[in-house]
């Protein structure tokens, strides 16, 4: 019996698959551990739900199909993904990789055998190349839960041995991430300001001399928190006209 959770924003959709699950259930045997009507419930049920498959729409209100599965991706044993979408061509560019599959509403019982069966688990590294847009949130894994940090209330992300460091207003995060792929990622709503730290453009408040420094040392001050944060004289020209242009 394959533990399967389903996660669609209709109603009517969920209870189809259910139904083409039970149809099937000879050729492939399942059972439904869960349900979610949207991205951020699925976040929240899955890792506990003990699912080793999830049938995921794309298209969801709040997040998308793509943005959970690179989510849940983080997982220690990651659900196989199989995705179900009312539309072709997001598909067709989503998915050119052969270790996840995608299913076309209205969903028949024999592609859903056939889904089902080749379904693999999804490798982080596959579903940050489908999803292609920035994500929305950024996934901290703790006490084998999601915990969704929004990135626009993100101050900075600052490198620090193996982790980053996410900072927001009101805590600290840490994750396992690359800082420059999170550069490039966020390119248009992070600058870096030192070789070890990218900042939110619209958290920049300004800049502040160090004290008792013989050259000219600068340290950005950020909205929302008294940490001062120290700019390398690479980054001050790139840095000195984002403050000018606001």
């Amino acid at each position: 019996m394959i533990p399967v959770f389903i996660a669609d924003d209709e109603e009517p959709a969920r209870e189809r698959l259910k139904v083409l699950l039970s149809d099937i259930a000879a050729e492939v045997p399942t059972t439904v551990v869960g349900e979610a009507r949207n991205g951020f419930e699925a976040v929240e049920r899955v890792p506990t739900s003990g699912a080793q498959l999830l049938l995921l729409d794309i298209q969801m209100p709040g997040m998308g199909g793509l943005e959970v599965a690179r989510h849940l991706a983080r997982l220690e044993h990651p659900p196989a993904v199989v995705f179900v979408t009312a539309h072709e061509q997001h598909a067709v560019e989503a998915f050119e990789l052969n270790a996840l599959d995608y299913l076309l509403k209205p969903v028949r019982a024999e592609r859903l055998a056939a889904a089902l069966r080749k379904a693999s688990s999804p490798a982080r590294e596959a579903l940050a190349k489908a999803a292609g847009a920035p994500r929305e949130y950024l996934s901290v894994a703790e006490r084998n839960r999601i915990v969704l940090v929004p990135v626009h209330e993100i101050l900075f992300l600052r490198a620090e041995q193996k982790y980053v460091t996410v900072r927001t207003r009101s805590r600290e995060h840490l994750i396992e991430e690359a800082l420059v792929a999170l550069e490039r990622e966020f390119a248009e709503s992070f600058v870096r300001v030192h070789r070890n730290c990218l900042v939110a453009r619209a958290a920049i408040r300004g800049f502040e001399r160090a004290a008792g420094e013989d050259e000219p040392h600068w340290l950005a001050v950020l909205d929302g928190i008294d940490e001062r944060l120290p700019v390398s004289r690479r980054q001050w020209p790139q840095l000195r006209e984002i403050v000018s242009d606001k």
